[in-house]
């Protein structure tokens, strides 16, 4: 049986567009949907615990009950479930992880300031997760899946990594480009002999990001041949090049390496880079 997606639903602005988001995911794939709110209710501020959990019980029922009914009219044929917790919001969706095929969260959560890149919650979990986490964001374009094209970043990681899997099973779904990018640099201090190499000391770095594209996309390109695949090597910083791309881009794919035994933040420069300004939802999927 599929893992069903898990989504974060709070009743913001930015949660509703990750709903619809989901939904259509969930449809797009054959899953089923389950609808997560989280409150540690006896925290609310000049609120008594035993007063307290009632009236937000309210609230989280409101919740949870209007994001079905939305999710049910976007697509009726999209089995849904709803699951309300008594819990902080950040634990009780890393403990859902692992059941999920993914975590799907809006940037910005209820009553965050609007001018906040990227919500306290979303950031966390996706640095936190040992499984694929997406965090909806980006322009109407983006949103909107327009683009035919699933923008993955090639890191420094292993052939056939869970991240460059994801990106094959996405393309294929969505039966679009996959657009594989590596990023590459060539040091300074090997720009100023290039008069003596025929070729330029540019040419060695972007032949070894051509060759680390290729052994990390060869196993599963065999297995989805039907998925357009474009490799594509890019000098410049890697957080840059990815931001800029994902402008026409459906859906950025990037690799975060999960430390064993470290509970704090497992996202490098490209990650965070792309939760906070990507013009497209992220799936942060972790490996290691």
């Amino acid at each position: 049986m599929e893992l069903p997606l898990v989504v974060g639903v709070d009743g913001s602005e930015s949660g509703l567009r990750a709903l619809d988001w989901a939904v259509d995911e969930a449809a797009l794939h054959g899953l089923p949907l389950r609808l997560v709110y989280a409150s540690r209710w006896e925290r609310y501020e000049g609120v008594a615990p035993a007063e307290g959990a009632p009236a937000e019980q309210l609230i989280a029922d409101a919740i949870v009950g209007s994001a079905a009914d939305r999710a049910g009219r976007r697509n009726p044929a999209v089995e849904v479930t709803v699951q309300v917790l008594a819990d902080d919001p950040v634990a009780a969706l890393l403990r859902e992880a692992p059941y999920a095929t993914a975590v799907v969260l809006g940037s910005k959560g209820r009553g965050e300031f609007v001018d906040l890149l990227l919500g306290s919650v979303s950031l966390s979990v996706a640095a936190r997760a040992t499984h694929p986490v997406v965090v909806v964001r980006g322009d109407k374009a983006g949103l909107a899946g327009t683009h035919d094209r699933v923008l993955l970043g090639v890191g420094d990681t292993a052939r056939g990594s869970p991240a460059v899997q994801f990106a094959f099973r996405e393309a294929e779904a969505r039966g679009c480009v996959l657009d594989a990018v590596r990023a590459w640099r060539c040091p300074a201090y090997e720009t100023a002999d290039r008069a003596e190499r025929p070729a330029g000391p540019e040419h060695h770095y972007e032949q070894q990001a051509s060759a680390l594209v290729d052994e990390a996309l060869e196993p599963a390109a065999v297995d989805h041949p039907s998925v357009q695949l474009r490799r594509t090597t890019v000098e410049g910083p890697a957080h840059k090049v990815l931001v800029r791309r994902s402008a026409a881009a459906d859906l950025l794919v990037v690799g975060a390496r999960h430390r064993h035994g470290h509970f704090g933040l497992q996202l490098g420069r490209v990650g965070h880079a792309a939760l906070h300004h990507a013009a497209c939802p992220v799936a942060v999927v972790p490996h290691g």
